[in-house]
């Protein structure tokens, strides 16, 4: 028999020899999704980490709009003393500044003498006495002076924090850490996102569905956003007149017609498309007992603050996600809104703090009580921090502060994290970092170890170009690891 090389080549080219091997790969990947026991092992986590990590899963509180680091972790008792006094342009040098503050004709120094610090715990911690509750479990927690980006915008700063990136388009942590070590639960999403609002009455900046998006990874990362009123997640429930055999039914049509698409394209997305189905048909049963708190005993509710009872609130997002970390949920974003405060920062401050301060010691309590701060990691911070001079008047009573990235305060707790320490430190006007300076890219190192994922190898190829996380820094501070 003779073979026509010409239309050998013609049949079979390049892109369709890429194109047939992924199918087997992409049938395999659906094949142990829609079907488990298939691909059974000993354990139920689906990890490719690169070493053992002590972190399971993340639960990432993002106080969205930049707290002030003066008013809460970084005590500077010598500032009373210079309260009111220009900023000395040595110290703020040739940063570039936002256009809030760049056409101001002076820079006074806003000392925070509305707000007391104490040291607490055997680690000796300054914490602010806008944070009595988080106070008395600071010996749990590793608290970063030291942080410092170059955004100095809400969006870039943010887009940076969440993606390793100013321009938007890459893929979420969350997205990440879901495409490196999978779910430990075939029936919720690996990257869950939740979103409450602050006590603090000022215009919420903008939350865009990219940052917990997954950019050019596959889509079947991205982070599920629970609604805080109707059904957690949109159109889980079903309609009028659909019972689980009917909407089964249409879940087999649907995947075979989608399986017939996938035949004739071979587009990978096509298969993500049917396994989210499935994930949602699953889901149906899943989330409503995620969300039933009727199971939780008062003393529960008690620990968390009477609004952890009221849906949508930091308090009920907080114990939410201990619920999630129990089911092992691999990456809960919790936003909080509400921080950026360039005008009435004591007062508005102070109700953040309100919001969040008994909630998230309660959560800190409650997993270490139910033995799961061991190997859940904890963030907490914002994009930025805040400016040591005042934007706008300056009074013995009122102030705001503007962005500031030039050092800033996080705190880190659980898995992998040493306890009870505070690293490096910013100088005596707390605007420059003075020691041991963690960038946002060795915090996303750092976070990435933690998870037993190398940040230099979880790596993702596209358009000719090796992309992760941290881009092409990142440096992992062995120093606050346990």
């Amino acid at each position: 028999m003779q073979i026509d090389l010409n239309q050998l080549q013609h049949d079979f080219t390049r892109r369709q020899f890429f194109r047939s091997s992924a199918t087997g790969i992409g049938a395999a990947a659906l094949g142990s999704l829609l079907n488990p026991d298939l691909f059974a092992s000993e354990t139920p986590s689906v990890s490719s980490s690169h070493f053992p990590g002590k972190a399971k899963r993340v639960i990432y509180l993002f106080m969205h709009g930049g707290p002030s680091q003066m008013e809460l972790f970084d005590y500077k008792p010598r500032l009373k003393q210079l309260n009111s006094e220009p900023l000395p342009d040595s110290v703020r040098g040739d940063q570039r500044l936002t256009g809030m503050t760049s056409g101001q004709k002076s820079f006074p120094i806003a000392a925070p003498n509305q707000f007391r610090f104490q040291q607490h715990g055997e680690s000796g911690t300054w914490v602010s006495d806008a944070l009595p509750h988080f106070a008395k479990v600071i010996d749990d927690v590793c608290v970063i002076k030291s942080m410092h980006t170059e955004a100095i915008n809400h969006d870039p700063a943010v887009t940076l924090m969440q993606t390793g990136h100013q321009q938007p388009g890459r893929p979420s942590f969350g997205a990440w850490s879901s495409y490196g070590l999978g779910s430990e639960n075939q029936n919720l999403p690996s990257f869950v996102v939740l979103i409450s609002d602050g006590s603090a009455s000022r215009p919420a900046d903008p939350l865009y569905a990219r940052l917990w998006g997954t950019g050019f990874l596959p889509s079947s990362h991205q982070g599920v956003n629970f609604r805080k009123n109707g059904d957690p997640v949109l159109y889980l429930s079903n309609p009028p007149g659909i019972n689980d055999a009917s909407r089964r039914g249409m879940l087999d049509g649907l995947a075979q017609l989608n399986q017939r698409q996938f035949d004739d394209y071979r587009d990978p997305e096509i298969q993500t498309r049917i396994a989210q189905y499935e994930m949602a048909y699953r889901m149906q049963t899943s989330v409503p007992d995620l969300t039933d708190f009727s199971s939780e005993t008062e003393q529960t509710f008690d620990l968390y603050g009477d609004a952890s009872r009221k849906p949508g609130t930091y308090a009920a997002n907080c114990l939410l996600a201990r619920r999630m970390a129990e089911r092992g949920v691999r990456f809960i974003q919790l936003y909080h809104r509400g921080w950026d405060q360039h005008y009435n920062l004591p007062s508005d401050l102070r109700l953040q703090c309100g919001d969040i301060d008994q909630p998230t010691a309660a959560l800190l309590t409650d997993l270490k009580q139910r033995g799961l701060l061991d190997d859940t990691l904890i963030v907490w911070g914002g994009e930025f921090g805040r400016t040591i001079y005042s934007q706008g008047t300056l009074t013995s009573t009122d102030y705001g502060r503007d962005h500031h990235g030039r050092c800033f305060t996080m705190w880190l707790a659980g898995g992998g994290i040493k306890p009870g320490i505070s690293y490096g430190a910013t100088d005596d006007f707390c605007y420059n970092v003075a020691e041991n300076p963690v960038h946002v890219h060795d915090l996303n190192a750092t976070l990435l170890h933690c998870m037993g994922l190398n940040h230099e190898r979880l790596i993702f190829k596209h358009q000719g170009r090796d992309y992760r996380l941290t881009d092409v820094h990142g440096t992992v501070i062995d120093k606050i690891l346990a």
